[in-house]
Parts: C-alpha cells; structure tokens; sequence
C-alpha cells in the first residue's frame, strides 16, 4: 500500500540523493549489498542478544538504502541484474529480521508464542513475495502487486515492534508479529485471488 501512495514523495527526496552518489562512483548493485549486509548483521547482532533498540536503528538505517539504491537504479539506468540481486537480497534480509526476532523469542524472552508468530512472518513474507515473481513469469505480474501488507509495511511494523519492546512497552513484539501474520494471511489470499481472476480472464 505504501508503494502506491508514497512512491512519488518519497522519489522526490530520494531520486537527488541517488543522482548524486551515481556521479561519485557508486553502483546501485554496490548500495544494495551494502545495506543487505548491514542489515543482516544488525538483526542477526542484536535482537538475540535482546539488544533490540539498537538493533531497530541499525537494521531502520541500512534498510533504508534500500530506497537509495532504487533511486540510483533509476538514475543510472536499470539493469535484468541489478533487478534479480535487489530481489534476492531484500528476501535476504526479511528472512534475517524475522529468524532474529523469532530467535530472541526463543532464547531471551522464552516465549514460543512470539515464536510462532515470528516464524509464521517469515513464511508468509517469503511467499507473498514468491506469488508475485511467480505471477511476473506467467504473464500476470501487474495482477500480483499490491496487498494490504507489502515488504515496507512488514518491516515497518516489525521494527515498530521491537523498537518499542525495547524501550520497555510490554508485548509489542509479540502484538506487532500476530497483526502481522494476521495482515500477511490477508495480502497473500489477495494476491492469488487476483491472480486467478486474471487468470480467468485471460482464458475468455
């Protein structure tokens, strides 16, 4: 949802900024492994520990070049490459973010609800991503954009989560992950829903 309503605003800071490290040499594959990299080991450094405030500004910040490495792309010039790296990466770090979450529930707050829930995030973030290439290689890719929750709301309301767990908010982690998995149910029946409808209509 975010993607249709705050693409244009958020281009209008980012394309400049992308634009300008293009000049000074940087790549946009080269942005993309630096902030898959960043975010990895931040989530994977510090939510098992139960480090989660710094872990929420470490992995915020790093996945925030990915809006950077996009606005490059466009600045540069897109490449089938480029498109499958920033692809695979950013499942990448949905994976680390999640499992890192799901670990802390294991290991520090002993609470397998969180788990679960964690883990069903994971999952469900990993498929809904999956029907939306799958959809792209049969011909139906614009029928599988969209849904109530993509990857900037699932990670918004990850970090929302455990940003607040860490400064002391009782059971926002574990509320944040089953309103996600929740969400995430949600947008995947949407996805191939609309998938099949166009399915449909293309066999008439």
């Amino acid at each position: 949802m975010l993607n249709i309503f705050a693409r244009a605003s958020v281009s209008r800071v980012t394309d400049p900024i992308g634009a300008a490290l293009v000049r000074v040499g940087l790549t946009p594959n080269a942005m993309t492994l630096i902030g898959t990299a960043g975010a990895i080991a931040g989530a994977l450094a510090f939510f098992p520990t139960g480090m989660l405030l710094a872990g929420t500004f470490v992995v915020w910040g790093f996945v925030m070049l990915d809006l950077l490495d996009g606005a490059m792309a466009r600045a540069k010039g897109s490449t089938p490459f480029g498109a499958v790296l920033d692809a695979t990466c950013d499942r990448l770090v949905d994976g680390a973010v999640f499992a890192a979450i799901a670990w802390w529930a294991f290991v520090v707050a002993d609470n397998p609800r969180v788990a679960a829930a964690a883990l069903l995030s994971l999952v469900l973030a990993q498929v809904i991503s999956y029907v939306k290439a799958r959809a792209e290689a049969s011909g139906f890719g614009d029928a599988a954009n969209g849904g109530l929750v993509e990857r900037a709301e699932r990670l918004i309301i990850a970090l929302v989560g455990t940003g607040l767990q860490g400064l002391g908010v009782p059971y926002a982690i574990e509320g944040s992950q089953w309103l996600l998995a929740v969400l995430s149910v949600v947008t995947l029946g949407q996805r191939v829903t609309a998938v099949a409808m166009a399915a449909r209509k293309a066999r008439l």
